[in-house]
């Protein structure tokens, strides 16, 4: 490597880096509590409890929830209704003031084995979890702030690629894991920055590039909408909406028979934007850790339940659909939860540091430090062309 070449990678490391760093701190503060999520809303209440009942009690017919959320929320349309695996006593309903509505939401929480409404959310309330929430996916700020956190991860995947180019050159002469104590504070949060960023390299680049994806999920659902959901649907383009829906009962038990080993994530009513205004849309799950966030789409004709068209999700969505569980450390249990969000401190850590450097930084030109580095180390850094200097 030459003089030039470090010199390039070592100012695009500097520069990506604090850009990012602000945005990227406030992920990882934000990404903290997400981790915990499902124990954190039970701590806070924000997760109705169910009551204690014999195994096997039979669930109450989703046509009776359905009956209910419309009693609950009169003038409002029944937009979704969404099961979750760590909660399977609970089904939720979402309605909203139209089938295409994105504000003004409420979600519904039943005791599906006695058709008991628990709880009401409104989605213009701000819980501390869902503060977290919306800072970490758009800054409140919709699409335009999932873009600009995409491009802030990004610019954090370079860093973390140049910064390895840059590791190795410097800590070639020294122990893995040298902290030079007895050299200055700088020097020591140096030696710390780079220990600990070369230790969460691999985490760190799993979880920037999920996260990078993640910020396109709304594009990618898009795409998959004009694509897949229009094929699927094409048989009805042109037909007149229907006056009333059938049996989401009847349409649910067509749907467990087009995927016999899967269960329901979500079903989404006719005229949203999951489905048409012909179907009901279920999306099916598997029932392993990983298999559970991979979801295949069943349609279902919502006036005479038939089945319509069921396929896998194509490459881009499941892609999406991956990232998810590895952003969050959440498919492996407690045990991974733990170690997510340990090397969330310590990217804490290293994200700090940077910017401690960056502050104390000297105005010595970078040829001059790289000398001082070469003579810390012991030996040249490798570069070659010293002319250039």
């Amino acid at each position: 490597m030459t003089v030039k070449t470090f010199k390039t990678w070592y100012l695009v490391h500097k520069w990506t880096s604090l850009i990012c760093t602000a945005f990227l701190l406030m992920l990882c503060i934000t990404g903290l509590p997400l981790i915990f999520h499902h124990e954190i809303e039970h701590l806070l209440g924000d997760t109705p409890e169910v009551a204690e009942m014999p195994a096997g009690t039979p669930i109450v017919p989703l046509d009776r929830l359905v009956a209910a959320a419309q009693q609950q929320r009169p003038g409002e349309q029944v937009m979704f209704m969404s099961w979750d695996d760590e909660e399977p006593e609970l089904a939720w309903i979402t309605t909203g003031p139209d089938m295409k509505a994105n504000e003004n939401l409420h979600f519904l929480a039943f005791d599906n084995r006695t058709g008991e409404v628990l709880k009401l959310i409104s989605q213009n309330e701000l819980s501390f979890m869902r503060i977290m929430f919306q800072l970490h996916v758009d800054l409140f700020a919709g699409l335009p702030g999932k873009l600009f956190l995409g491009f802030m991860g990004l610019l954090f995947v370079v860093a973390i690629v140049t910064g390895i180019a840059v590791y190795g050159p410097l800590m070639r002469k020294l122990d893995f894991g040298t902290v030079r104590k007895q050299r200055s504070a700088r020097v020591k949060w140096l030696d710390l920055h780079n220990m600990l960023g070369i230790v969460t390299v691999v985490w760190a680049l799993v979880v920037g590039g999920t996260g990078v994806i993640n910020t396109w999920a709304d594009l990618i659902i898009k795409y998959w909408q004009f694509d897949q959901l229009a094929s699927m649907t094409a048989p009805y383009v042109g037909q007149p909406m229907p006056a009333t829906l059938g049996s989401l009962e009847a349409a649910m038990a067509t749907a467990r028979k087009a995927a016999p080993d899967m269960d329901p994530a979500f079903v989404a009513f006719p005229g949203g934007n999951f489905s048409s205004p012909h179907h009901y849309a279920f999306f099916m799950r598997g029932d392993a850790p990983l298999t559970a966030r991979l979801l295949k789409p069943v349609l279902v004709d919502a006036q005479t339940a038939a089945l319509t068209d069921t396929r896998d999700m194509p490459w881009y969505v499941t892609a999406l659909l991956v990232s998810q569980p590895l952003h969050f450390g959440d498919y492996g249990g407690m045990p991974l939860k733990v170690i997510w969000a340990l090397f969330d401190i310590v990217t804490i850590v290293v994200l700090g540091s940077g910017l401690y450097l960056w502050l104390k930084r000297r105005r010595n030109p970078i040829e001059q430090r790289i000398r001082e580095l070469e003579q810390d180390a012991g030996a040249p850094l490798g570069l070659a062309a010293r002319s250039s200097l």
